[in-house]
């Protein structure tokens, strides 16, 4: 997997129609079987939201009333609004509690649904497999737990953010274009002059903060993909542990790790460089704020024509009303973080998209009770050809290995057989009977003893006595009081161990059909010939067909077939 670049079309897909594609991403969930729940919840904290904006015009009018108050030393008229904000207060304080619990209550359900789709997608039509293999994406583990919490989270915080803006906007624009009052420039009388100084204030800070901040975007990107690679290496030292350190590969895998952080490094240094900027001017712009309004007022209070009520109701609609125009400022570095993010996430389904509607090159279907290979070619990834035009069939009940020279195809055809080679030609007819794949390395969940001997069935599927026939039959009596211990098997069990658990699992499930990919290879020949023995005696009847290169295999086997020169030879 390519774990340093996506390919270009994918990107370029994704930035051609981005809003589109995001309204895609957005929108199934408010019309999914969750919709009741989903939109009962977003009314309840946009309407939440809409009251935290009255309170702040609540407050706003309480400024006036307090700040005059002051001015005249009204002392009653001071407890007794003393005692009116304490009950804005109380219900501002309510609503702010409940707002964040519903929209937490709306992130994580609509979170939870997008998670299981994206399970869902990946998992069909091999995606898992085909983006690891073809190097379309990186690290879709990431792209489904982290950008998906990240993206829910950051839509609805901006979402309803911008929203409440708006209304606090209209609401306090308002208020302010009432109390400013107007003003003579060159002689043009301007209506509502604090109201167009906050705007152009707001603009003009826009405008630069865009212009300073905007490659957070493409920093933050890069950030969240060398992070994960790091993870990813970090993982891949724990999953090869045993044999880093037989090799002493402690030096070779700190070069590799730290290779990985100084990327991360590096573009956390950058961040931080473009974050300084614009911080400097947010915070700069910020504090100008708090004056501004008192500047741009001054001649009219020191005139007498507004009161210090009045004044200081003016400062306080001017700064929501230039806070508001604002928002793009505010919110810009967490903008930076949910466009990244939505790339990521574009770029992985339309990865997945690609994959899903790429024609097979191989016919590959279930049909008859014979395999049959027609005309087949098998192509590497390179162009250069492994099998040209082969045939090939075998009969139920027949047992057949496969061998050649390494890196001649062998282990390449079962692919082919199970769907997973892409490049290629010709025709594959599979039975349609009952089937086990068995890889050279076989994989075990995490989990019980139970869950790992009937993968990919679930653990409860066979009674206690069957599992226990099974263990025995493949000389692993010392792991039936393992049964339902939950363990990480693969680190636990030896090679030889992995493979013949693999064989239990195929006592287990009975297949009629057993495609074994040098499944033996980690067993000496005493346990090679049990294993084999245990198939043929329990399983009557069943097919085989066994990629192998030992001659002790030959006996289990009476049709043996070689690859050759890119043909299927008879032997």
């Amino acid at each position: 997997m390519n774990q340093n670049a996506e390919p270009s079309v994918v990107n370029d897909a994704v930035r051609g129609q981005f809003i589109p594609r995001v309204w895609g991403l957005i929108t199934p969930y408010w019309r999914s079987e969750e919709r009741a729940w989903a939109w009962t919840l977003l009314v309840a904290v946009i309407a939440l939201s809409l009251v935290s904006v009255g309170i702040s015009v609540w407050i706003n009018h309480w400024y006036k009333d307090f700040y005059n108050a002051l001015e005249k030393k009204d002392g009653a008229a001071f407890w007794s609004l003393i005692g009116y904000f304490g009950i804005i207060a109380a219900v501002g304080i309510v609503g702010a509690v409940y707002r964040l619990y519903l929209t937490q209550m709306l992130t994580i359900r609509w979170r939870r649904w997008l998670t299981e789709k994206h399970f869902a997608r990946w998992l069909e039509h091999k995606n898992y497999y085909q983006l690891e293999q073809g190097g379309y994406t990186d690290n879709p583990d990431q792209r489904i737990s982290e950008d998906l919490n990240s993206f829910t989270d950051n839509t609805l915080t901006l979402g309803l953010g911008l929203i409440r803006t708006l209304v606090s906007l209209v609401s306090f624009s308002v208020i302010l274009w009432g109390v400013s009052g107007s003003i003579d420039v060159f002689g043009i009388t301007i209506p509502g002059y604090m109201f167009w100084c906050a705007l152009l204030y707001a603009a003009v800070g826009s405008w630069l903060a865009h212009l300073i901040g905007r490659r957070l975007i493409g920093l933050s990107n890069q950030q969240q993909r060398f992070e994960a690679d790091l993870r990813f290496a970090m993982v891949r030292v724990r999953e090869n542990a045993e044999s880093i350190a037989l090799y002493n590969g402690e030096p070779n895998e700190h070069e590799r790790l730290s290779t990985r952080f100084d990327r991360v490094w590096k573009n956390f240094w950058t961040q931080m460089k473009v974050t300084k900027r614009l911080t400097f001017f947010t915070a700069g712009y910020s504090q100008i704020a708090i004056i501004f309004p008192f500047v741009v007022a001054a001649p009219r209070y020191f005139a007498g024509k507004i009161e210090l009520g009045e004044l200081m109701q003016i400062n306080s609609a001017f700064s929501n009303v230039q806070e508001n125009f604002s928002w793009f400022i505010d919110a810009y570095v967490t903008l930076a973080a949910w466009r990244a993010t939505c790339d990521r996430l574009l770029s992985f389904r339309q990865a997945m998209t690609d994959n899903e509607q790429r024609a097979p090159a191989i016919d590959v279907q279930h049909q008859g009770e014979a395999l049959k290979i027609d005309e087949l070619s098998l192509d590497l990834a390179d162009g250069r050809p492994l099998l040209h035009d082969a045939n090939l069939q075998v009969e139920a009940g027949d047992r057949v290995m496969l061998s050649g020279r390494s890196g001649s195809g062998k282990s390449t055809l079962l692919r082919a057989m199970g769907g997973l080679w892409p490049q290629g030609g010709g025709a594959i007819r599979l039975p349609e009977e009952r089937a086990l794949f068995l890889p050279q390395k076989p994989y075990l969940p995490i989990g019980t003893l139970r869950d790992a001997l009937s993968y990919p069935q679930p653990g409860d599927s066979y009674d206690t006595e069957r599992y226990e026939q099974v263990l025995r039959s493949c000389r692993l009596e010392h792991l039936i009081s393992k049964l339902d211990e939950v363990n990480h098997w693969q680190r636990l069990l030896s090679g030889g161990e992995q493979q013949r658990l693999a064989f239990a699992r195929a006592l287990l499930y009975r297949p009629r059909w057993l495609y074994m990919d040098e499944a033996t290879s980690a067993m000496d020949e005493e346990d090679e010939a049990m294993m084999y023995q245990a198939l043929i005696d329990q399983l009557p009847g069943l097919s085989i067909v066994s990629v192998g290169h030992r001659s002790s295999l030959a006996r289990f086997h009476p049709r043996h077939v070689r690859i050759e020169a890119g043909q299927l030879m008879a032997q």
